[in-house]
């Protein structure tokens, strides 16, 4: 029997998608699948892999899920992860993105240190209509592998082409169909012009690369070695001077820092597989059917949802008349359209996107042009997850900003200072435990407190129920950041 170590790829920042996915909350984090839990893209693609050893006669063991995200996601990976109590969970924390190849060297290094896994690799921000269909072509990814004593095996999910798509990579496909349902890779073609595609999608024998590999660790490691050992070299420097610690029962393991950063950032594709054909690695494909999306733009997204008879597909407060084959999205208001088609309009607190749905892949040129101005609509929503809760930012002025802060049961913000900003608090619900310096106070619904610029404070959540309450900002410069931290649950300065 084999053990199987789930490896869910959780970076990116889904910038097609915004203005709903951002880099502080991207696209993998969002429901956008229409599925009727409102579970988010990154748990449906655990609870996808976790369930891979139903009826399978070759896997015993499914290990520890491995998530490898971004340092300044990891509370978001725990807040959805406490959603999913069966899942068992180690993450593995990038201080900044390097791309796929050496996201997956860490999965690799890690579950070489007590055996040689299956590793079932995925990326978080996909959606799969039919799970049993996905089951049954991962189980055959891994009997594939299970049967080579030669570990030298990669299998690779290609997908069954509906349309000539040029947004993706494709595999070619030869020979005859094996004992697990696999086909020999010919090569690996970059993304086609529409004319190419249609070769591709009319010959039968391309498919979507879907990035959803199966292999060994070891496997991993030797092709790495071979076609990129500088990637392996400077990886493997950064998780000798690893740090690990532990939240909530889940292990953090952090590689080190400025070795980390040194790392050639490459994909899977470019730093391995694509040299693999004609190698001592064989790469073999099994096709899913599975209604497989990428969702890398608002027109994935309104492929994938529920369309009214005009084929409109809505979430939200929304009203539409004479409106046909739209995306419209809501957030926090009433949105209404009168005599419009094939647009997508994407509302939130502090943005509103319009575009015309087929060129919606071009929505990250919006993005460049606010990386550009330095806008923060780029990083951020109005309101901004933390690891105690969230804050929303209702109203600001000359000298002056409101919020709006809610504080999980059990929670804390940092012991704290301010230099250039006083701030006033009202209790709207719940009870907050208030450190404003040596006094320590409790506060109910409609009491307040003052807290003077440069006073040492904290705020706190003792109840069982979520806090909430009004800060009032005042003062010279209102930036966040403004904050002077002395004690942090969480690990930030």
């Amino acid at each position: 029997m084999t053990t199987v170590l789930p490896v869910i790829l959780c970076g990116g920042s889904g910038t097609r998608l915004w203005p709903l996915s951002r880099a502080g909350f991207p696209k993998q984090f969002l429901a956008l699948s229409g599925n009727d839990q409102g579970k988010s893209l990154f748990q449906e693609a655990v609870e996808r892999l976790n369930q891979i050893g139903s009826s399978s006669a070759v896997i015993g063991n499914i290990g520890n899920t491995v998530v490898v995200t971004n340092e300044d996601h990891r509370f978001l990976v725990l807040d959805q992860l406490r959603d999913l109590p069966q899942v068992q969970a180690t993450l593995l924390l990038e201080p900044t993105g390097r791309n796929t190849a050496p996201a997956l060297t860490l999965a690799a290094l890690m579950a070489s240190q007590e055996s040689d896994p299956i590793l079932v690799i995925t990326p978080a921000d996909q959606t799969i209509q039919d799970g049993s269909a996905f089951t049954k072509a991962i189980q055959d990814c891994i009997a594939l592998v299970n049967a080579d004593t030669s570990k030298n095996t990669i299998a690779i999910l290609g997908i069954t082409p509906t349309a000539p798509e040029t947004g993706y990579g494709y595999i070619q496909r030869s020979g005859n169909k094996g004992a697990f349902n696999e086909y020999a890779v010919a090569q690996f073609a970059e993304k086609p012009d529409a004319q190419i595609a249609q070769t591709y999608l009319e010959s039968g024998a391309y498919f979507w690369n879907s990035g959803m590999f199966v292999l060994r660790a070891s496997t991993w490691l030797a092709a790495l070695k071979e076609f990129r050992s500088d990637i392996l070299d400077a990886t493997e420097k950064s998780w000798d001077k690893k740090s690990e610690d532990k939240a909530d029962g889940t292990q953090f393991i952090r590689p080190d820092k400025a070795l980390f950063n040194q790392i050639p950032s490459e994909s899977i594709d470019y730093a391995v597989i694509e040299k693999c054909p004609g190698s001592q690695f064989e790469v073999k494909m099994v096709e899913l059917n599975a209604g497989w999306n990428d969702l890398g733009a608002w027109d994935a997204v309104w492929q994938v949802g529920s369309p009214d008879a005009q084929g409109n597909v809505t979430s939200g407060d929304t009203l539409l008349s004479q409106t046909t084959n739209s995306l419209i999205h809501s957030s926090s208001r009433l949105v209404s359209t009168v005599g419009i088609k094939d647009l997508v309009i994407i509302e939130t607190a502090d943005a509103v996107l319009v575009a015309d749905r087929k060129n919606s892949q071009e929505v990250k040129q919006i993005v460049l042009q606010l990386e550009a101005q330095k806008r923060e609509e780029k990083n951020l929503h109005r309101k901004v997850a933390r690891p105690w809760g969230w804050y929303d930012s209702v109203d600001e002025g000359e000298r002056f900003k409101v919020k709006r802060i809610q504080v999980k049961p059990g929670a804390s913000l940092s012991l704290q200072m301010h230099h250039h900003r006083a701030e006033h608090w009202i209790v709207v619900k719940g009870t907050a435990e208030i450190t404003n310096g040596d006094q320590v106070i409790l506060l109910t619904e409609n009491q307040s407190t003052y807290i003077p610029q440069g006073q040492t404070h904290r705020l706190s959540n003792p109840g069982k129920t979520p806090l909430e309450i009004i800060e009032v900002q005042s003062g010279s410069y209102l930036g966040e950041d403004d904050i002077v931290r002395f004690e942090d649950s969480y690990g930030r300065n």
